[in-house]
């Protein structure tokens, strides 16, 4: 009796198994094919318009801690981005550039690419800066103010410096404080105070912005208008044209690759999706 019971609870066990690998089976079958129906949609239609954005932090040849880790494009890995944007191409400009082409003062490239890097740190200067200059490209540098100066973070030097060889400088607030979470006085506190420091030490006027984790509410674009940005940084991903609101631009996060190439244009290919499908579009009224 007990082992006509055991047997089968293994008929079962073995039935459950074989069940499951032909749901898994079937499950990897729709993804490849829902996919492969996507990828073709995208290359037999006309590709968006409009311009990319990319969000970088560290770019450091040397040990990184756990968490800044995920955060880091090696210099080689960024070299090698670089080297395919110019090879699809892609021609470098900074917001204020994109912003004089919103007004009508200048005209935008064919195929332009914004590079944009969160909070300041030293290597932007040490190893990106470098990078960039040898491929004849520039980007908007967004700065922590008040971390300014402390180890591992730009000085006032090298941030000057950085204006003076093409690169843009934004704020990324006072404190990098997630500004959903504040009060309105301290939100505008923080946005307000961060681009006097800024000005007040020699940067020429600053016009962009980054909100801290890419978080922010229905109020913050009339708050940055009020302080004198022209335009403003999400983190959510897809490309934008003239009609985005420039308080809310998309950007494509670029995280330490862990398959190269490969998944750098994946990841500027699910912007060019999310634009198609209409996903996180934030049209200016």
């Amino acid at each position: 009796m007990r082992l006509r019971v055991y047997q089968r609870g293994e008929s079962r066990k073995k039935k459950f198994v074989r069940w499951a690998g032909r749901f898994a089976i079937l499950a990897l079958g729709l993804f490849a094919v829902l996919f492969l129906g996507l990828a073709a949609w995208t290359k037999l239609t006309p590709a968006p318009e409009g311009v990319l954005v990319l969000e970088y932090h560290l770019v450091d040849s040397g040990p990184v801690d756990a968490e800044g880790r995920a955060y880091n494009v090696p210099p080689e890995e960024f070299a090698a981005q670089l080297d395919d944007l110019q090879r699809e191409g892609y021609t470098a400009i900074t917001m204020l550039d994109f912003m004089k082409a919103k007004k009508g003062k200048a005209q935008l490239p064919e195929k332009p690419v914004i590079l944009t890097f969160d909070d300041g740190y030293e290597d932007n200067y040490t190893e990106m800066l470098p990078i960039l200059e040898a491929h004849g490209m520039t980007a908007v540098v967004y700065m922590v103010t008040n971390d300014i100066g402390q180890a591992g973070y730009l000085t006032w030097d090298e941030l000057r410096d950085m204006q003076a060889r093409g690169i843009e400088i934004g704020s990324h607030t006072a404190d990098h404080l997630p500004l959903t979470t504040l009060p309105a006085a301290q939100q505008e506190d923080e946005i307000r105070l961060s681009k006097l420091l800024l000005e007040w030490n020699g940067i020429r006027t600053v016009f962009s912005f980054s909100y801290p984790n890419g978080a922010y509410d229905e109020a913050m674009p009339e708050m940055l208008k009020r302080n004198d940005y022209l335009t403003a940084v999400t983190g959510d991903p897809g490309i934008n044209t003239f009609s985005t609101n420039p308080y809310e631009l998309q950007r494509v996060n670029i995280p330490r690759p862990r398959f190269g190439l490969t998944e750098f244009r994946l990841r500027l290919w699910k912007a060019e999706l999310m634009t198609r499908l209409g996903i996180h579009q934030h049209i200016e009224e």
